[in-house]
């Protein structure tokens, strides 16, 4: 079995507002992923944590380099491996090369990769968003991810950082007029990619600011909260505080996202 604590949308930085009221309790980041990395070390102990990006509330070169370093250094007092993925926020001032460099990777290559772990594999994408107009994927990026699939015999579970799922987001705080933002335009032909490999067991993301579950072509979708949002309507707010441990077993997949909205998905996988 496979145990992932995963994490997203971290937004080091100054508390931010939305709509005229307060929505990110940035300013309290540090010591929340402090706390999820304690929690991790010392109660579950998973063999991965798993950043799903939005690291940071992007600001400055200087300031975001200190400040995604800060988040890396506390999310490795886990005492365990950690894999982090790119969001939206994390390019705006922060090079590829960089990036992979925090990650402990060489620093060129793409932000995008797999790896295995205790027996299940792990497709890391890279989803990119061209501000105030869309969410995509690259066409060299599908196919690696199809030839990437064909090449692995294990189970995989795929994490990214914007949703490929069809989410009705009429009563979400961010994009309810905006889905897309939220949603990657190629998100079809993506999901016929994992239909295809009869391979994929899971498939996880961040950046929507909710928890949710959508379950298509017999593969679940779930949306995490993040770590930060305020699950109040305004000032002075309360973090939603939340965190997913993952298990991957040989028949089962079981999501755990607690914090401010606790909730609990179970998937029997298919002989």
């Amino acid at each position: 079995m496979l145990t992932l604590g995963v994490v997203t949308d971290l937004h080091f930085g100054p508390a931010a507002a939305f709509g005229g009221k307060l929505r990110k309790l940035s300013h309290r980041a540090a010591e929340l992923t402090l706390a999820f990395a304690t929690r991790m070390r010392d109660e579950v102990r998973p063999d991965l944590v798993v950043n799903l990006g939005d690291v940071l509330e992007d600001e400055s070169v200087e300031i975001d380099r200190a400040r995604y370093a800060e988040c890396m250094r506390l999310l490795a007092s886990a005492g365990c491996e950690v894999v982090s993925l790119a969001g939206n926020h994390d390019v705006v001032h922060l090079t590829h090369v960089e990036l992979r460099a925090a990650w402990g990777l060489e620093p060129t290559g793409p932000l995008y990769r797999s790896l295995d772990r205790h027996g299940v594999h792990l497709v890391c994408l890279y989803t990119h968003e061209t501000k105030d107009v869309s969410v995509n994927i690259d066409e060299a990026q599908l196919a690696w991810l199809e030839a990437d699939l064909e090449r692995t015999t294990l189970p995989t579970v795929v994490l990214m950082h914007h949703s490929t799922a069809e989410q009705d987001l009429r009563q979400n705080r961010w994009f309810s007029k905006a889905p897309q933002l939220a949603l990657v335009k190629e998100r079809k032909q993506l999901r016929a990619i994992f239909e295809s490999s009869g391979k994929v067991r899971l498939v996880l993301n961040g950046h929507l600011h909710w928890n949710h579950l959508d379950l298509i072509g017999a593969i679940p979708y779930v949306t995490v909260q993040s770590l930060i949002e305020n699950v109040e309507d305004d000032a002075p707010g309360r973090p939603a505080n939340a965190s997913a441990i993952v298990r991957i077993a040989e028949r089962r997949v079981t999501v755990e996202v607690s914090g401010a909205h606790d909730c609990r998905y179970q998937f029997e996988l298919p002989r």
